[in-house]
C-alpha cells in the first residue's frame, strides 16, 4: 500500500493537465497564426498561384491584317493551308508518349520521324531548333503544307492518329501582284522571342508566345496594327495536366488592313527597270578598270513630289519573302545573310548610302547664295583650277568661260563649285579657322535633311554623313592611335597617308572642301534623301517626311485611320532662288546634261527636271546617280559601280516616266496606257462586310517593256553606253556625263566624275584619304 498522501497525488495530476493544456494551445495557436498567415496576409498570392497551376490557356491566332497597294491590290496578305497538328497533352497519356502516332504521321506527311518528333519538342535552354515554345496546352503545328489527300487520310483515319488533326488555318502570304516583289519594303515575320514577351508584358499590346512578328519593313513599322488580338480559350486541368472543365474565353480580334501609298504597277515597273539597267551596265566595258561594271547593287525611289508618298521603292539584289512563310530553312537563312548573295535583305533605298557626286550640287548653289553670291553670277568655268600646286581639271577639260550657277548645273561645272568652296574655306580661316567659321556649305546641307534620318515609316534608316568639322574631329580620335600606329613618314603609299592623318586629320583641309563641293570625299547620303530634296525642290521647297504607310483599315471595315503627309522642314533657300534652281534643273533635261536620255520628251506638257551623277566610291568602280522630277513625281535611281549617271541609271528612269504618264519613245501622250498620270488621291473601297475592293491587274505590267526591248536597236554612245533609236547626245561640247576618259592623275572629273583619288600635302605629295569610308578625294 502507498504511502503517498492521497492529496500529492492529486496535485501531481493536475500539474500534469496544465501542462498539456499549455502545450494543446500553444500548438492551436501556432496553427491559427500560420493558417491566418496562409489566408489572409498571403492568401491572395497562394490564390493566384493556385489558380495558375490549374487554368491554362490555349491560344487562336489572329488573323493578320492585310498590306495594301495605294488601290486595294494586296501586297501581303493570308492564305488558307491544310495545316497538320499534334496535341501534345493527348500523346502524353499515350503509354509511349504518342512515338508510335508520330512515326505513323511521318509516313502519312513524307517526313522523316526525327523530324516529327522534333516540331512537338518543348524549347528550353538546352533544346535546339526545331522545337515548339509555345504553349504545351494548345495544338502544335506539324507542317502547313499538307495535300488534302494527307488531310483526308489523317481525318478518316482518326482511330489511328489519335492526337492528331488536319484543318485549314490561315498562313501569311507575299502574292507579288503583277510580279512586283515589293521584298524589302513589305519585310517578313518570325516567332516572337522570350525576350520580346517579357518586354511587352507590361504594354497595351502584350506578345503570346503563339504570335508571329514582323522583322522588317512594313510588316514591323505596324506590326501592332496589323497583328490584331489572339484568343484565348482557358482549361482547368488537374496537376497531371488532364483537362477536367472550361474556364472561359475571349474570342480572337482580326488585325486591320494596312493601305499603302505603294503602286504595284509602278513597283513592278522600277524593279524591272532598275534590274535591266544594273545588267545592261554589267556589259559595258569600264575604260578606267579595264573590265566591265560590276553593277553589283542599286535602288530607285518614285516619290509624289507634293506629299512625299512613296509610290515604289525597289533595292536589288532582292529575295522572296515567302521564304521566310513556316519558318526559314538553314540553307535559305545562309543564302540571305551571306556576303556571296551581297545581302539581298538590305533596303538601298533607306539603308545603302554612297557618296552622291553632281546631283549634290543644288546643295552648294544654295549655300553659295546664302552666303552672299549672287546667282547670275559671273563665275569662271575653266578647264581646271589649282590648290598649291595641284590641278583639278574640268571633265575633258571643257572651259565654258564666265556663266551663272544655274549654267554650271546644267553643264555640271566642277570648277565653278571648287572655287566658291575655296573662297569660303579661306573666308572661314583656312587651317586656322576662325572661333565661330560660317560654314555656309556644311550648315546648308544640315538645313536640307542630310546627316539624319528622314523619319520614313520603315525601320532602320541610316543618317548619310555631312562631313563637316565635328565629324573630322570624332573621326580622328576614332582613328588617331591606329593611324599613328601604322604610320611611317617614309614609308609605304598608305603608310604615308596613315601618318599625316594621325598628324592633322582633324583639320579640315581646302582639299576636303573641294571635293564635298561636287558630292565626293567623305559625304553620304541615300536614294531616300536624295528623293525627299529634290521633292522639295519640286513642289516649292517643303521637305516632307516620306511616308508608304497611307491609311489604316479596322478588320470590320468601320474604322479608317489616314496618316496624312507631315512636312519636316523648308529649304534654306528664298522663293527667288528655288525657281532659279528649278529652271536650271529643267535646262539639265533638255540642253545639259541629261539632255540625251530625253529627247522627244513632250517638255511643253509635263515639264522634266533632272541632274546627273557619277561618284567614285573608294576602292570600287564608279556609282551612277539620277534625280529628276515632274510637277508630280521625283525619280531617284543609283546603281553601285555601274557607270555613268545619265549613260547607266538615265534609260531606266526615262522609261518609268513613260509608264506613268503614258509617253511613247516619241514623246506621244497615251492617256490609255499611262499607269498613274497623277497621285492616288483615294482610298480604295471597302465593302459593307469590311473587305476591301482591289481592281484586276495585268499578269505583268512590265511585259510591255520586255516586247519594246526586244525590238529595239539603236547605237553606242562615245562612252560605251546603249544609246535608244532616234537619240543623240546633246551637242553643247561640254561636261556631259556622257563619256569617259582615261583617269588622270592629280586631276578631277566633272558631272560628279571620278575625283582625284589623293591630297596634296605641304611638301607637294599626293596623297589619299587614309582608307576613310566613302569616295576617293584629293585634298590640298
Amino acid at each position: 500500500m502507498s504511502n503517498i498522501p492521497e492529496t500529492g497525488r492529486t496535485q501531481r495530476v493536475q500539474i500534469r493537465l496544465v501542462v498539456i493544456q499549455v502545450l494543446v494551445l500553444s500548438l492551436l495557436g501556432t496553427l491559427a497564426g500560420r493558417l491566418w498567415y496562409l489566408q489572409i496576409r498571403e492568401g491572395a498570392a497562394y490564390a493566384k498561384e493556385a489558380s495558375g497551376n490549374h487554368v491554362q490557356q490555349v491560344v487562336q491566332p489572329a488573323v493578320r491584317g492585310s498590306i495594301l497597294d495605294a488601290r486595294g491590290v494586296p501586297l501581303a496578305d493570308n492564305e488558307t493551308r491544310l495545316v497538320v497538328s499534334a496535341s501534345r497533352t493527348d500523346l502524353l497519356k499515350m503509354k509511349d508518349d504518342g512515338d508510335a502516332v508520330l512515326t505513323k504521321l511521318a509516313g502519312v506527311l513524307g517526313m522523316t520521324p526525327k523530324e516529327v518528333k522534333q516540331k512537338v519538342r518543348l524549347c528550353d535552354a538546352k533544346t535546339p531548333q526545331p522545337c515548339w515554345n509555345g504553349s504545351p496546352y494548345q495544338p502544335i503545328p506539324i507542317t502547313d503544307e499538307a495535300t488534302p489527300r494527307q488531310a483526308l487520310q489523317i481525318r478518316e483515319r482518326a482511330e489511328d492518329f489519335p492526337g492528331i488533326s488536319a484543318e485549314p488555318q490561315a498562313v501569311r502570304r507575299y502574292p507579288a501582284p503583277g510580279k512586283a516583289n515589293t521584298a524589302q519594303v513589305l519585310g517578313y515575320l518570325s516567332p516572337v522571342t522570350d525576350e520580346e514577351i517579357k518586354k511587352a508584358q507590361n504594354t497595351d499590346s502584350p506578345y503570346l508566345r503563339s504570335d508571329q512578328v514582323g522583322r522588317s519593313g512594313l510588316e514591323r513599322q505596324y506590326d501592332k496594327q496589323l497583328r490584331g488580338k489572339a484568343g484565348v480559350t482557358r482549361y482547368e486541368v488537374d496537376n497531371l495536366g488532364r483537362v477536367i472543365g472550361k474556364a472561359e474565353s475571349d474570342p480572337a480580334e482580326a488585325g486591320s488592313s494596312l493601305v499603302t501609298s505603294l503602286d504595284a504597277r509602278v513597283q513592278r515597273i522600277a524593279e524591272y527597270e532598275l534590274n535591266e539597267a544594273m545588267k545592261a551596265a554589267r556589259k559595258e566595258h569600264d575604260r578606267n578598270t579595264g573590265t566591265n561594271y560590276k553593277a553589283d547593287s542599286g535602288a530607285v525611289v518614285v516619290m509624289e513630289a507634293k506629299t512625299g508618298r512613296v509610290v515604289a521603292m525597289a533595292s536589288n539584289p532582292t529575295y522572296d519573302p515567302n521564304a521566310w512563310v513556316g519558318g526559314i530553312s538553314a540553307k535559305d537563312y545562309a543564302r540571305l545573310t551571306g556576303k556571296k548573295s551581297n545581302y539581298p535583305l538590305f533596303n538601298r533605298a533607306i539603308q545603302g548610302q554612297s557618296a552622291p557626286g553632281s546631283i549634290f550640287k543644288v546643295i552648294p548653289t544654295a549655300a553659295a547664295v546664302n552666303a552672299g553670291y549672287s546667282f547670275n553670277g559671273p563665275y569662271e568655268c575653266s578647264s581646271s583650277y589649282s590648290i598649291g600646286g595641284q590641278v583639278f581639271k574640268n571633265f575633258e577639260s571643257k572651259g565654258y568661260g564666265a556663266i551663272s550657277l544655274g549654267r554650271a548645273l546644267e553643264v555640271s561645272c566642277d570648277t565653278v563649285f571648287y572655287r566658291l568652296a575655296h573662297e569660303e574655306w579661306k573666308r572661314d580661316g583656312g587651317t586656322k579657322p576662325k572661333k565661330k567659321p560660317n560654314d555656309w556649305f556644311y550648315k546648308t546641307a544640315h538645313q536640307f535633311g542630310l546627316g539624319k534620318e528622314t523619319g520614313i515609316d520603315l525601320p532602320n534608316e541610316v543618317t548619310g554623313r555631312v562631313p563637316d568639322r565635328q565629324w573630322k574631329l570624332d573621326y580622328w580620335k576614332a582613328n588617331k592611335d591606329a593611324w599613328c600606329r601604322t604610320g611611317k613618314k617614309n614609308g609605304s603609299y598608305a603608310e604615308k597617308i596613315a601618318y599625316e592623318n594621325c598628324l592633322e586629320g582633324n583639320r579640315m583641309r581646302a582639299g576636303d572642301s573641294v571635293n564635298y563641293s561636287i558630292g565626293q570625299g567623305d559625304t553620304l547620303v541615300t536614294p531616300i534623301q536624295m528623293a525627299s530634296i529634290y521633292g522639295a525642290i519640286s513642289n516649292g521647297g517643303t521637305v516632307y517626311r516620306p511616308t508608304v504607310g497611307k491609311a489604316v483599315i479596322s478588320a470590320d471595315g468601320r474604322t479608317v485611320t489616314e496618316i496624312q503627309p507631315k512636312a519636316a522642314s523648308r529649304l534654306p533657300m528664298t522663293q527667288k532662288t528655288r525657281d532659279e534652281i528649278d529652271d536650271a534643273l529643267e535646262g539639265v533635261a533638255t540642253r545639259g546634261t541629261a539632255a540625251w536620255r530625253f529627247e522627244g520628251w513632250p517638255q511643253d506638257k509635263i515639264p522634266m527636271h533632272a541632274k546627273t551623277g557619277t561618284a567614285e566610291v573608294y576602292g570600287k568602280q564608279t556609282t551612277s546617280w539620277f534625280a529628276t522630277y515632274t510637277e508630280d513625281y521625283t525619280v531617284v535611281m543609283t546603281i553601285s559601280q555601274g557607270g555613268t549617271g545619265s549613260g547607266a541609271s538615265g534609260p531606266a528612269v526615262r522609261k518609268i516616266y513613260n509608264a506613268l504618264y503614258g509617253v511613247s519613245e516619241d514623246g506621244d501622250i497615251n492617256p490609255k496606257k499611262a499607269l498613274l498620270p497623277a497621285p492616288q488621291k483615294s482610298l480604295p473601297k471597302v465593302r459593307t462586310d469590311g473587305t476591301i475592293a482591289a481592281p484586276k491587274l495585268p499578269a505583268d505590267p512590265a511585259a510591255p517593256l520586255k516586247k519594246e526591248k526586244a525590238g529595239e536597236s539603236g547605237t553606242t554612245t562615245p562612252d560605251g553606253q546603249q544609246q535608244p533609236a532616234g537619240t543623240a547626245p546633246p551637242q553643247t561640247g561640254g561636261n556631259q556625263d556622257t563619256r569617259r576618259r582615261p583617269r588622270r592623275r592629280g586631276g578631277t572629273r566633272g558631272s560628279g566624275g571620278p575625283q582625284a583619288c589623293g591630297r596634296l600635302t605641304n611638301s607637294g605629295r599626293l596623297t589619299s584619304n587614309g582608307g576613310a569610308k566613302g569616295s576617293r578625294r584629293a585634298r590640298p
